[in-house]
């Protein structure tokens, strides 16, 4: 008799024995995207009971979290992103913990931690995230047009950094605000803290000099007048986001664990507001202590299965690289080695199957 998918998750978290680590009366957080709304393809939330249940079981609290959005969306400060995930089902009833967005309402919320590394010597990491004594990591892995696939390095690096961290991460520059769609209503001078934006006779200005980068600004403008200056090259991009994924693993060593989750692999990341066509057939779920070792884990597997029609990665043959073929102008390997030389993971991995 086949099992379903969720007999075998649960058979899977027992045979890690979270019984030995998770210390009784301790926070446990569940890293998950929850999805921009609009989009039907992130990890489906009743995946996550399994795991909420096995925290309880250790006599730990788990709650879910993630951080807030550097763009403007339906999650770029803590009510809406709260509001998106019980609008995509993760609610208390479905997944078996509550909510709690880990760098606050305005994500102001963080804690620096020294990475001590090319680009940072400390990164700026979401609070309550920092905070829990424990951490599970669950990813939806797919691709990404800036780091050619998303999965556990990401997920933790991008997705636990604080508005301040992503915009470090996204830009060299500071964010600038486009004339002909400021309305000049005032309220990113409201919002910024630094006194940095004043107002001339065209629309509002931002002093690059007196300028925090703390991304308020971003999240205040109602006509999107305030952009990213997008001028980050992807490679760089890539070892930033090593650097603040080390951030986040390195105080959680031996109590951090990674789940990859390798069903509709999609070609753009969770923070789109639509669903494209797969690249790859589902495949099942990988876990380690590991997030570089999963994540090429991951992506090996996806280029080693079939190639699906209708997709981004369809010019891509059976077995054949799906992710540079979506993202040909990527290259995936610079951040999979810099993340080795940093000390976040190994690219060597042995696969064990549980069935």
């Amino acid at each position: 008799m086949n099992n379903s998918m969720l007999d075998r998750l649960r058979k899977l978290i027992k045979r890690l024995n979270f019984g030995k680590t998770i210390r009784k009366n301790e926070l446990v957080a569940i890293k998950v995207h929850f999805g921009e709304e609009g989009l039907t393809t992130f990890l489906n939330p009743v995946y996550v009971r399994p795991f909420s249940d096995e925290m309880r079981r250790c006599g730990a609290h788990p709650f879910l979290t993630d951080a807030n959005t550097i763009y403007r969306g339906s999650r770029s400060d803590g009510v809406r992103h709260i509001n998106t995930a019980l609008k995509n089902g993760f609610g208390l009833t479905v997944t078996g913990a509550p909510v709690i967005i880990a760098d606050g309402i305005s994500s102001e919320d963080y804690v620096e931690v020294e990475v001590n590394c090319e680009y940072f010597k400390k990164v700026m990491i979401a609070g309550e995230a920092h905070r829990a004594g424990a951490m599970i990591v669950l990813s939806h892995f797919k691709g990404h047009e800036m780091f050619g696939f998303g999965g556990a390095v990401k997920n933790i690096g991008m997705g636990l950094a604080v508005k301040r961290g992503k915009l470090q991460l996204h830009s060299t520059t500071k964010p600038i605000i486009k004339k002909n769609a400021c309305t000049r209503c005032g309220l990113c001078m409201q919002w910024c803290p630094a006194g940095a934006i004043y107002m001339d006779e065209e629309s509002s200005v931002i002093d690059q000099e007196k300028c925090l980068g703390c991304g308020k600004c971003i999240m205040a403008c109602p006509s999107s007048a305030v952009r990213l200056n997008w001028d980050m090259d992807y490679s760089e991009c890539q070892k930033k986001t090593a650097e603040f994924a080390l951030g986040v693993l390195n105080p959680k060593r031996g109590r951090i664990w990674f789940f990859n989750f390798l069903m509709n692999i999609t070609p753009e990341c969770d923070c789109y507001g639509f669903s494209d066509s797969p690249i790859a057939p589902d495949i099942g779920i990988l876990a380690s202590e590991d997030p570089v070792a999963a994540d090429q884990a991951s992506y090996d597997l996806v280029c080693k299965s079939a190639s699906l029609p209708d997709s981004k990665a369809s010019g891509a043959a059976s077995g054949q690289d799906k992710f540079r073929a979506a993202y040909p102008q990527t290259d995936p390997d610079i951040m999979f080695g810099y993340a080795e030389k940093i000390g976040l993971g190994s690219r060597s991995y042995n696969i064990i199957e549980i069935k």
